[in-house]
């Protein structure tokens, strides 16, 4: 019953003050090119030094690095997303939308900007460091499966960081048991497009997986209005 009565909450996305949220936080990325750009300096430095220290590894060391190197790329682009928000604009902000507006609208933006990324480190990675995938479109969609998890368990992190008094502490004291098993999760099913022959069990990942960024989304929609209340 809990579920159903957060269903228009959570996919309320159609609303005027939504579409605009998102569009704002777009915008100031944009206009704040140096953190784009300094992301992507630090995907195509990872790559490189890799690259010069152990030229084209195996499929398995590939495919650990890689996310890996999605780990830090969403401590640098996502976790920010709530905590660069002012404490005086929390409080104009709250006047205007609901509290689960305003969260999904911090979800999409994540998402949108963990998927150009993990996409732009994949080419990366493929140009500098081989192509050992034999299923690239199964890789390129657990890519953007993986973009979907990271971007919401780091948004949710996000915004008990920042009302916690920006407390980024907080958000790496939460962020291992979290992100721990998606990231193991993720690994395993990229195994799937890497190897030759069917491995069976992949589905059943790839629920648990469905149902751990699920969970993230609605413990986010539930939490938030009393965050954003103190």
């Amino acid at each position: 019953m809990l579920l159903l009565a957060l269903v228009p909450e959570i996919f309320d996305l159609h609303s005027s003050p939504f579409i605009s949220l998102v569009k704002k936080d777009l915008l100031m990325e944009w206009r704040q090119k140096h953190t784009l750009f300094g992301v992507l300096l630090y995907v195509g430095a990872t790559v490189f030094v890799v690259y010069m220290m152990s030229g084209q590894p195996e499929a398995r060391i590939w495919n650990a690095l890689f996310w890996l190197t999605q780990l830090f790329v969403a401590v640098n682009s996502v976790a920010k997303s709530f905590l660069q928000e002012h404490a005086n604009r929390f409080r104009y902000y709250y006047t205007l939308v609901k509290p689960a507006t305003f969260f999904m609208a911090k979800m999409v933006y994540s998402l949108l900007l963990m998927l150009l990324m993990s996409l732009l480190s994949l080419l990366l990675f493929c140009i500098m460091l081989g192509w050992p995938l034999e299923q690239t479109g199964l890789f390129v969609v657990i890519t953007m499966v993986g973009s979907l998890s990271l971007s919401a368990v780091f948004t949710f992190l996000s915004a008990i960081a920042a009302r916690a008094q920006q407390n980024a502490a907080l958000m790496a004291i939460l962020g291992f048991p979290l992100v721990t098993p998606v990231l193991m999760i993720l690994s395993k099913l990229a195994l799937r497009a890497l190897a030759p022959v069917y491995m069976p069990g992949w589905w059943s990942l790839a629920l648990v997986l469905l149902a751990i960024d699920l969970l993230v989304i609605v413990l986010g929609v539930i939490l938030f209005p009393f965050l954003w209340q103190e």
